[in-house]
């Protein structure tokens, strides 16, 4: 199960941008990774401190938003 709780707001982080985990790394951030054809494993690899739940939490999230949650 994804868990959303993996997507963070803190105002002092990134502009209160949404964070995965209160890391500097934003859910738009990895959104913008994916767009630009970067498989989750480069992206796992490019950023050891993510895991692949935190990636799938970026879509939950996402989504939610796209549909007004």
């Amino acid at each position: 199960m994804i868990e959303i709780s993996r997507i963070t707001i803190e105002a002092d982080k990134r502009g209160g941008r949404p964070c995965i985990r209160g890391l500097r790394i934003s859910v738009s951030d990895v959104l913008s990774m994916l767009a630009e054809n970067m498989s989750e494993a480069e992206i796992l690899e490019d950023f050891p401190e993510l895991e692949a739940e935190d990636i799938h939490a970026c879509f939950l999230y996402a989504a939610l938003r796209a549909n007004g949650h």
